[in-house]
């Protein structure tokens, strides 16, 4: 299916998504501008969009392939695409795979998930499969023992690997501990969630010789959102033209954001899905025009990734410009956010990965990154005087023990462990 006009995309949703005409009834019947539409509430879009009698999609569920998406949190939620459309989403990032460094004849092993109605396996091999250079593909999967799936890269000779920074990661530590070498490998495709200076290091030392670079930014609810850009930052993308329009738009007002550099909320328009329409939907993420070229623009991580103990809000980036600042050795490859409640009042534990071999000064380490964390964030230490929470801990772990999501891969970058009853 070729991508779709706005102006009819926007009457087709209306006509046949009672979401959509009730989102859109107070509106001129020729609208056909996307600044002149409200921005999707992601809470009355799942709640309208559940899998039996959905509000949201356009047509009878008679022929689609369904996907689950959300998260790890709340109720399920499903995204639908009918088979042109699969077809669309998977020709459109698979063009993209070139701008990554894919060579004809590179030898790709997808480490994504599978199963559990999870696409991003799926959606990788698809992609490759209909990339525009030929490729071998390996379809290992994020699930396979390491234990077996060292030997297959090795037996096979893979050049390329794809999967999420946490799958990478997992198998860099093991790559390093066991002394295997893996030399064939020359491009690391990372997706799924951000990749971060400390993970870079831990893959640098297990693959020396290759690249890291972004598969491409797309999710099963938002479609696509990114092609990657060429260049020394991988977090710039450009937006799929004509299959998408990206916006950013403004924390404050809503407007959308035109200037370089000025950070913002990502909101897609997918033209080319009908039957569970995406229009002006908010993907989740922040990010900023670079101004470099067209549609280019630099993600900037979760809109609202962070944590509440007690009285102090703290977010994932807080913690990791932290450990960034302290840690000049580079001894730490992984972090997580846990919060606990014991005693009556909450706390936080830096849950901080070391890298295999990095065994010395972890006390110091650990105190130089609390006193970055307090120093950006204050109202934490003035509440542990008040007695309001306890003290900043650390605890050092190996990469391997950090908390992944069981069916995506994905590190858990906040895990809260307090009682809910």
């Amino acid at each position: 299916m070729s991508a779709q006009q706005l102006s009819d995309l926007i009457r087709f949703a209306r006509h046949n998504s009672p979401f959509y005409q009730e989102l859109y009834a107070s509106l001129p019947p020729d609208v056909d501008r996307l600044t002149d539409l409200p921005v999707v509430d992601q809470q009355a879009f799942w709640e309208a969009n559940t899998l039996h009698y959905s509000r949201v999609l356009t047509g009878p569920l008679g022929e689609a392939t369904v996907y689950k998406t959300g998260g790890t949190t709340g109720s399920p939620k499903f995204s639908v695409y009918t088979r042109d459309e699969w077809r669309t989403f998977v020709t459109a990032f698979g063009q993209g795979l070139v701008d990554t460094g894919l060579r004809p004849g590179h030898r790709v092993a997808d480490l994504f998930y599978a199963g559990e109605l999870y696409a991003s396996f799926l959606f990788v091999l698809d992609s490759l499969a209909h990339a525009p250079v030929d490729n071998v593909r390996l379809p290992i999967g994020g699930g396979a023992p390491l234990e077996s799936t060292i030997p297959t890269l090795r037996d096979l000779a893979a050049q390329v690997l794809a999967g999420t920074p946490t799958t990478l990661c997992r198998l860099a530590e093991q790559v390093v501990s066991s002394g295997v070498r893996l030399d064939s490998v020359e491009l690391l495709l990372f997706g799924g969630e951000a990749l971060f200076d400390d993970q870079r290091r831990l893959l640098a030392g297990a693959f020396p010789r290759a690249e890291v670079r972004s598969v491409g930014y797309a999710s099963v609810d938002a479609g696509l959102l990114g092609r990657p850009v060429p260049g020394s930052d991988a977090r710039v993308h450009r937006a799929f033209t004509p299959y998408s329009v990206v916006e950013i738009l403004d924390d404050s007002t809503g407007e959308p954001v035109t200037e370089p550099g000025r950070p913002g909320r990502v909101v897609v328009t997918s033209l080319f899905r009908r039957l569970m329409p995406i229009i002006r939907y908010p993907a989740g993420d922040r990010a900023e025009w670079t101004g470099t070229g067209p549609g280019h623009f630099r993600i900037l991580g979760r809109a609202e990734e962070g944590v509440r103990v007690g009285p102090v809000s703290l977010y994932t980036q807080d913690a990791q410009d932290a450990v960034a600042a302290a840690d000049t050795a580079g001894d730490v490859v992984g972090m997580q956010l846990v919060v606990r409640r014991w005693d009556g009042r909450d706390g936080l534990v830096l849950r901080l990965a070391a890298a295999p071999g990095a065994r010395h000064g972890r006390e110091e380490l650990a105190g130089a990154v609390v006193a970055e964390l307090e120093n950006v964030r204050p109202l934490y230490p003035d509440s542990v005087r008040a007695g309001f929470v306890h003290p900043l801990s650390v605890e050092w772990v190996r990469h391997r023990d950090l908390a992944v999501n069981p069916r995506s891969g994905k590190l858990v970058r906040v895990l809260d462990e307090r009682p809910t009853a």
